[in-house]
């Protein structure tokens, strides 16, 4: 990938375009590389993170911003500020993915999932307490597991999700980057929301119970330190 995800910035999204937007367009358009690398570097974990949650395949996602950022490369005069630079970006995304999940639909010979005019993942827990381990440990497999539940939402759901809840978008750019009505965004995004607590509520369902789980090794210690204090005492009520 041109940038790592770690090393990159984020601005959150602004809509319409800022003149720092339009700045760094015209950065671009005139040739400038810098302006051109702080541009993915400011975009790259939203970007991606849009990509992989509709693709659903890390490579994929990556090969698939890789194409957008060239396209936009080339394209950069087109950008006229009429929304953010954020959300134009996000529209050449969906649309390489969609036509990514079309390519794969028309050579499975299946229907995709996904409807043209739609869509779609969690970083939504903060790291600050780097030096306890073990709640680092914890707030991964919570993370893992975000992750895991928001992959099995309905395509329909998990996009706007991702970009109402992850990117923070507002119901505006969320129906422009998906070209759907503001109302079909905050009812998706409800919906979403209900699906992706449901799904949770029955995990968590699952692992209440096997909380303080004391079997095996644990359970064979245990009656064995118990038989054997029986049988010390036992021996010494008998001298």
């Amino acid at each position: 990938m041109m940038a790592s995800a770690l090393t990159c910035s984020e601005s959150r999204p602004r809509s319409p375009a800022t003149d720092d937007d339009l700045s760094i367009a015209r950065r671009v358009v005139d040739g400038d590389q810098a302006a051109f690398e702080l541009l993915m570097r400011r975009h790259n974990r939203r970007l991606y993170r849009l990509a992989r949650a509709t693709l659903h395949n890390d490579a994929e996602a990556e090969d698939a911003l890789q194409e957008v950022y060239l396209s936009a490369y080339r394209a950069m005069n087109q950008f006229r500020g009429d929304a953010a630079l954020l959300t134009w970006l996000s529209r050449l995304v969906l649309n390489e993915c969609f036509a990514r999940l079309r390519r794969e639909a028309r050579r499975q010979n299946v229907i995709p999932m996904v409807d043209p005019g739609t869509h779609v993942d969690m970083d939504a827990i903060n790291a600050d307490d780097s030096n306890a381990p073990e709640r680092a440990a914890a707030r991964a497999e919570w993370r893992a597991l975000l992750e895991r539940k928001l992959d099995e939402l309905p395509d329909v759901f998990r996009v706007v999700f991702v970009l109402r809840s992850v990117e923070e978008m507002s119901v505006e750019e969320t129906a422009q980057c998906l070209a759907i009505p503001e109302a079909t965004v905050r009812s998706r995004h409800f919906r979403a929301k209900n699906l992706l607590s449901e799904a949770l509520a029955r995990e968590m369902g699952l692992v209440e119970r096997d909380l303080f789980e004391f079997g095996g090794a644990q359970c064979d210690r245990m009656v064995a330190k118990v038989l054997a204090r029986l049988k010390a005492e036992r021996g010494g009520a008998c001298c």
